[in-house]
């Protein structure tokens, strides 16, 4: 029986189907924990494994099986059953089919209509049409299958089903709105009966169906580009950005002088004792037992000052992985900050019940994003206060978001938090 570690990030639908493939085979699969998307996957002792950086990934107990792409991995979890019987046999060819199908037919299309509304692509009207077109035509050849089917290939559950169930996960909570449900009744009966199966609704919550044909806001894609879901990132960047490029000169020798607009503001403000790389390896490299009282015992704070950030719009946030991928987001544009900044920002809560804040330090004693054009597409959508290093606090805001603990004003529950560095 297969025993491992899956690392992923939260509410990955493609890991979904090897967690689902191992409720059903018994076998022995974790969740890698306090994995951080953009850092984990992309650290020297993850990339020596698995040297795509992508995820889901899997590496057995004894580290001698290590693999890539969802389908391989909830294949290599499952059992013969779900692999629809005997290697060689035609139920087993057909599981594969399905497989194949889903990821050529499906995957592409549902993407192309919902990340669109979901923010996490740009908005084409073109492209989504089309998007939608392409995925009700697939789904009308599996709704005739499905007629006289119970389940995809045998009598039972098999990862046809549950490859196929997941790579359709978003199109129902998100773009397939009762009236276009009504045209595909088998498959929607289908896709019910997955879902309300006692070894799916341990990986997957009962999901909530999209309730009205998706409306586009082009506030989301702002918001959260850019932005990670599956390993893809988008390369558009928020409209409010500056075009860098625009204020630079040709091309030029290396001995010019670069423009005054790119030199760090930091670099104006006096350096004082606190060495920031010294304590973001420190953090990086041990636990917060001796991390959090070595910050104490190195902290400058003449020459550098600890801000609470809060977002101002919580009742916005919808997904917890959407949320993440606002974190992300903002950590990328401000990119150019992190030699002489650090943060722990954290989301508590879950699912439509959310909050975001975090607690920041930098050199100097002032808000430092109007420093910089560069660093103030996010700034604005946070509450931003200076704590006072000394007060009882302010240790205890540090103790908290540093260790990735506590909760939120409202009481809810650390979700995951993601570090600046």
């Amino acid at each position: 029986m297969a025993s491992g570690v899956l690392y992923t990030y939260p509410e990955n639908f493609r890991a979904y189907k090897a967690l689902i493939a191992a409720q059903y085979s018994g076998a022995d699969v974790k969740v890698a924990p306090n994995f951080v998307f953009g850092e984990t996957n992309k650290s020297e002792a993850f990339l020596k494994k698995f040297p795509a950086g992508k995820v889901p990934a899997y590496e057995s107990t004894d580290g001698k099986v290590l693999l890539t792409e969802s389908n391989a991995i909830a294949y290599y979890v499952a059992n013969e059953q779900l692999r629809g019987g005997a290697s060689g046999s035609v139920e087993a060819a057909r599981v594969l089919q399905w497989a194949s199908w889903a990821d050529a037919e499906l995957l592409p299309a549902a993407c192309a209509w919902v990340f669109p509304h979901l923010g996490i692509m740009q908005y084409n009207k073109q492209n989504v049409e089309r998007a939608k077109n392409d995925l009700i035509a697939a789904l009308r050849v599996l709704d005739a299958h499905l007629l006289t089917r119970t389940f995809l290939v045998t009598e039972r559950v098999t990862l046809a089903d549950i490859v196929v169930f997941c790579t359709l996960l978003h199109a129902y909570q998100h773009v397939l709105d009762p009236s276009v449900r009504s045209s595909l009744v088998n498959v929607t009966r289908w896709w019910m009966t997955i879902a309300h199966q006692p070894h799916v609704k341990k990986v997957v919550s009962a999901p909530s169906l999209c309730a009205a044909p998706p409306v586009y806001d082009p506030k989301k894609f702002q918001e959260l580009a850019p932005k990670k879901e599956g390993g893809k990132k988008e390369k558009k960047e928020k409209k409010q950005e500056p075009p860098k490029k625009k204020e630079e000169p040709e091309p030029m020798d290396d001995f010019e002088e670069k423009p005054k607009e790119s030199k760090d503001p930091f670099d104006a403000m006096p350096k004082g004792s606190f060495n920031m790389d010294d304590f973001k390896r420190c953090y990086s490299n041990e636990d917060e037992a001796k991390s959090i009282p070595y910050f104490w015992e190195k902290f400058d704070p003449e020459h550098y000052s600890i801000w609470f950030a809060e977002y101002k719009y919580p009742e916005e946030l919808a997904k917890v992985f959407m949320s993440c991928n606002l974190i992300t987001g903002m950590f990328q544009r401000l990119d150019k900050m992190r030699k002489q900044a650090f943060a722990s920002v954290c989301l508590f809560g879950a699912d439509n019940d959310s909050s975001i804040s975090g607690v920041w330090v930098w050199r100097g004693q002032e808000l430092v994003f109007p420093l910089s054009s560069d660093w103030q597409v996010d700034y604005e959508s946070y509450d931003w206060r200076k704590l006072d290093p000394s007060s009882e606090e302010t240790k205890r805001l540090v103790q908290e978001y540093f260790s990735w603990s506590g909760k939120d004003k409202a009481g809810r529950a650390f979700n995951q938090g993601k570090i600046f560095k």
